[in-house]
């Protein structure tokens, strides 16, 4: 039997998550939480082999929750769902731990499948995404800009691209306010780009504002 605990803060999706998870033979949903805080809760007190976890929990960023989970619960296989495109999360998903990536649009055959496979110790992701992985070996200067920060860096792209002040940025992502700038700067100078309105561009174009 692969346990399965479902992680996200929309009680719709979590409801049709266990409804689709449940029906999978083998597989038996043992808890649900929708904040990192709730996960972690509910780890310390139920048993689960994979974890479905949405790419926007509330209270941690998706690389802070998968660092976590891989230093309190090694042996979890998490599968990370998410309405983000693949070229996005994906690579940031895989190299924080994560055992697949699956945006929610996908089929619930899919998604069965795709625990089954990291509940079984390989990764998951879809076709197109193992191609464009293999297709970085070779091209990784056709990386978009984006594609080529750290993990915080593109926090900090996002927020900033949001809209948010500085120090808006700083109390959300818990740093100082000259470490947001600092950040900005760099941002600008590796995307060569001048101002922040050119980064609130940036992230408009490439559709990488978190859907509301």
């Amino acid at each position: 039997m692969i346990r399965v605990a479902i992680a996200d803060d929309h009680p719709i999706v979590r409801e049709g998550l266990r409804r689709i998870a449940s029906e999978g033979a083998g597989i038996a949903v043992t808890g649900e939480a929708s904040t990192a805080a709730e996960l972690f809760q509910l780890l310390a007190g139920v048993a689960a082999d994979v974890v479905l976890l949405d790419v926007s929990m509330p209270g941690s960023t998706l690389v802070e929750t998968l660092t976590q989970l891989r230093e309190k619960h090694p042996s979890i296989k998490v599968l990370v769902l998410s309405v983000h495109p693949e070229d996005q999360w994906a690579m940031r998903a895989l190299r924080a731990g994560a055992s697949g990536y699956l945006t929610k649009d996908r089929s619930s055959e899919e998604l069965v499948e795709a625990v089954r496979r990291v509940a079984r110790g390989q990764k998951y992701v879809s076709q197109t995404l193992a191609e464009k992985l293999a297709g970085l070996v070779d091209s990784a200067g056709t990386q978009a800009a984006h594609e080529r920060l750290s993990d915080r860096e593109f926090e900090v792209l996002r927020a900033l691209g949001s809209g948010m002040a500085v120090k808006d940025v700083a109390e959300q992502l818990k740093l100082s306010a000259k470490t947001v700038s600092t950040y900005r700067t760099r941002l600008l100078a590796k995307m060569g780009l001048s101002s922040t309105p050119d980064l609130v561009r940036y992230v408009v174009e490439h559709e990488l504002l978190r859907p509301r």
